[in-house]
């Protein structure tokens, strides 16, 4: 009978280097998507802050025509105003821009407060 010798030695260090490669891929992944995520969050406000701007001018509140004010105000947050449309008091503006080099593109819409349950335009 022979007596052969098995040993696990090393195999903890081959455990660990296994497992640091897993977090380092999952995390290499994860990184492009929460940048696109936050990108598109940073265009979300610039439409919103587009879409407040153009309906202030619309009711009257600054002076100026509602999409090119809106067209600034995308320019300043970072996006370009890739749509305008104007229904009676309420603007609806969309924003587009590229983060990461893929093309996110969002939309907003204000217009005067509701009252009474009712915004009036409908």
């Amino acid at each position: 009978m022979s007596r052969r010798s098995v040993s696990d030695r090393g195999s903890g260090s081959v455990l660990a280097i296994a497992i640091m490669a897993g977090v380092l891929s999952v995390t290499a992944m994860a990184v492009p998507l929460y940048l696109v995520l936050a990108g598109k969050q940073a265009l979300a406000g610039a439409a919103d802050a587009a879409a407040l701007a153009a309906a202030d001018v619309r009711v009257g509140f600054a002076p100026g025509e509602p999409c090119a004010v809106a067209a600034r105000v995308a320019a300043a947050n970072g996006g370009s105003l890739a749509s305008c449309t104007v229904d009676g008091l309420v603007v609806t503006v969309r924003v587009a821009g590229s983060v990461a080099g893929f093309a996110v593109g969002v939309s907003a819409t204000a217009g005067p407060p509701a009252i009474g349950g009712r915004t009036g335009v409908e």
